[in-house]
């Protein structure tokens, strides 16, 4: 009797912060939402409201966004990556957001300075990875956190923040 059934490549999880090996390709690409935290969500809306406040008294337009927007958090791009070391075996590795598409070629050697998920179910997640056959160093660029409630927002929680804080001081006197 033959056998017929097909031998699928066992995928490792790697524990160690650093792996070497063959750059063997990128898979499919999928997003991933990060949760922007209830406080800083809260005190960012409440401390820009306060801006928008004195801004509709002045006739200038504030930038609004909802505090559920806020929650909602940035998207970045998930791509698994394998490589495979000395000893043949097959590692898969997220990175979060993008590289250069000319940056890494199949079977390329590489370094990759990894660190563990808060998901231990993931797979750990790419820091960095040097490409030892062209010896560049490469960091992937994901959004975050702040980049997602953006500058003018950040500068009218900040003028909010003033404008409490003087109310409050003239209020204390």
């Amino acid at each position: 009797m033959e056998d017929t059934e097909l031998h699928r490549e066992r995928i490792l999880r790697h524990v160690s912060p650093i792996i070497t090996g063959r750059f063997l390709g990128f898979q499919a690409s999928y997003t991933r939402e990060v949760q922007v935290g209830r406080p800083l969500a809260v005190a960012v809306f409440i401390a820009a409201g306060i801006a928008q406040m004195v801004g509709a008294l002045l006739r200038m337009k504030p930038a609004r966004r909802t505090l559920k927007e806020l929650r909602k958090g940035p998207e970045f791009l998930v791509t698994p990556v394998r490589l495979r070391d000395d000893l043949g075996q097959t590692y898969e590795i997220e990175m979060h957001g993008q590289l250069p598409q000319s940056a890494l070629h199949r079977g390329d050697l590489v370094q990759v300075r990894t660190q563990p998920q808060a998901d231990p179910t993931l797979p750990v997640k790419l820091m960095q990875v040097v490409n030892l056959t062209t010896m560049q160093p490469l960091t992937p660029r994901i959004p975050t956190r702040w980049s997602h409630l953006g500058p003018v927002l950040l500068m009218q929680a900040t003028l909010g923040l003033v404008i409490f804080g003087v109310v409050l001081a003239a209020w204390l006197r």
